[in-house]
């Protein structure tokens, strides 16, 4: 699989667009009903353990305040300083920090839990590998995660969005390049849900939810 961005690229197209892209995305989990439901599911798991980390929360931060609203102490990362700026303005009461997946500002073992919806889109097989293992490093053991991201070998370029000139790769992954890169990165427990995509709601592509956990070290049989 070809194509991938650098994270300058990255963070230089999401504060590009940051204002434009949080209004059209930040009712976006309306219209998707396995999201939430998905999203219910790891808030039930992770209810006060701790502190949550939703990476690459995107400046809508609309998956972040989904989980705050049902009682998770959650906190959002994204790598573009305008799209945590954007995501504390429409969300004040929630912490929003700037940071980057390839190389997280957090110590070992700091979060009960990880969120990270579409936020690998912009990665390669390497980069993939890459923050799978600092994603491992910053979870406590026996916490959960759960991502989503598009299904496929393509790669979408852009040079324009809203309206405004902004160039990135888009890229979809294989589900069984992630499952393997996730038990490459230590994780166990992997189990992914597949859908088609929501017509007139989202992007025509079919989408993968991944549930992982990092191994508590506890072997119940001895």
């Amino acid at each position: 699989m070809a194509g991938h961005s650098a994270p300058e690229q990255v963070r230089a197209f999401y504060d590009a667009v940051a204002r434009e892209y949080a209004e059209h995305f930040a009712g976006e989990l309306d219209g998707k009903p396995l999201d939430r439901a998905l999203l219910e599911r790891f808030a039930a798991d992770v209810r006060g353990a701790g502190t949550v980390y939703n990476l690459g929360c995107g400046p809508g931060g609309q998956t972040t305040a989904f989980l705050h609203a049902r009682g998770v102490a959650v906190r959002g990362m994204d790598l573009s300083p305008a799209a945590v700026g954007e995501a504390a303005r429409r969300h004040p009461r929630i912490g929003f920090e700037p940071g980057d997946m390839l190389a997280l500002p957090l110590a070992d073992g700091a979060a009960a839990g990880i969120v990270a919806f579409y936020a690998i889109v912009h990665f390669s097989s390497d980069q993939l590998r890459t923050a799978f293992g600092e994603m491992h490093r910053v979870t406590q053991p026996g916490a959960p995660l759960l991502l989503s991201f598009h299904v496929g070998e393509q790669v979408v370029h852009v040079d324009e969005m809203f309206g405004r000139r902004a160039s990135v790769d888009f890229v979809f992954h294989r589900v069984e390049d992630v499952e393997a890169a996730l038990r490459g990165a230590g994780f166990g427990e992997v189990e992914t849900v597949v859908r088609e995509p929501y017509p007139e709601v989202e992007h025509p592509s079919v989408r993968a939810y991944v549930f992982a956990r990092k191994p508590s070290g506890i072997d119940p049989q001895s």
